[in-house]
């Protein structure tokens, strides 16, 4: 059977390419898929922990049966924060807004469409690039995302958000492309009658796409460039901890 494997971040690097077609045995598993690469390109074996994969824009366990015509990404930590706005992508369902967008972020626009009579509180969170890592000056960054996979995991959030804290409203923005520095990289905004919920579900929200939503930024210096550490992924997702659980990967 064939299917298609994708790269990103990092991992385009290490394997010179961002996409590629693979003929693998009936009945092949993610961990076969994953065991074929590190035999073909041993500079991923330090890294293979660390990876998560997912299957059709879904997140899977190594043990995952594929068959012919998936699409399989292999993805490595994730760095997210992240008009026409050129949108990208985007998807309004529920009582959520979420979106990728490839030109600058309009916060206010975006917080006056959040906001209702009824909302005692909106809380606004800002990710901004900053002029130096580490002791480095920065040029600029690229952020790149798998989009469909990206939109999906950003809605499962915000759902998951409306659910845990008592919140009315939420919106997730996240930007691609290059990035100056000031710009901003994403916006998170979440309506509530009072502050308390509002806040909290706001920190949730930045801290839980940080770790499972696949974006990643590339960070360019005055001496070169570095696709930036990636937050790990929560155990269950990365494939040092999910091929011996045996069980499926929670979302």
């Amino acid at each position: 059977m064939q299917v298609r494997v994708l790269f990103f971040g990092m991992l385009k690097d290490l394997t010179g390419r961002s996409s590629d077609s693979l003929e693998l045995p009936e009945h092949a598993t993610l961990h076969d898929l994953l065991a074929h690469y590190l035999l073909q390109i041993p500079r991923l074996k330090p890294i293979a922990a660390s990876l998560a994969m997912s299957i059709n824009q879904e997140y899977a366990p190594p043990q995952a049966r594929l068959k012919s015509g998936d699409e399989v990404a292999l993805l490595p930590p994730v760095s997210g924060g992240s008009g026409q706005a050129n949108s990208v992508a985007e998807t309004a369902r529920h009582s959520c807004h979420v979106a990728i967008v490839d030109q600058p972020i309009d916060t206010q626009a975006l917080l006056e469409k959040i906001k209702q009579p009824d909302d005692g509180a909106a809380v606004v969170f800002e990710g901004v690039v900053r002029n130096h890592t580490r002791g480095r000056r920065t040029l600029y960054l690229d952020y790149e995302a798998y989009p469909e996979m990206a939109l999906k995991q950003m809605e499962l959030l915000a759902q998951e958000a409306l659910s845990k804290f008592p919140i009315r409203d939420v919106a997730l923005v996240h930007r691609v492309g290059r990035l100056q520095i000031g710009e901003t990289s994403v916006v998170i905004v979440v309506a509530s009658a009072h502050r308390t919920a509002a806040f909290e579900a706001c920190r949730w929200l930045i801290d839980a796409l940080k770790r499972t939503v696949p974006i990643w930024k590339k960070e360019y210096f005055e001496d070169g460039a570095v696709w930036a550490d990636g937050e790990p992924f929560p155990p269950e997702l990365a494939y040092g901890e999910g091929s011996h659980s045996g069980k499926p990967a929670s979302k």
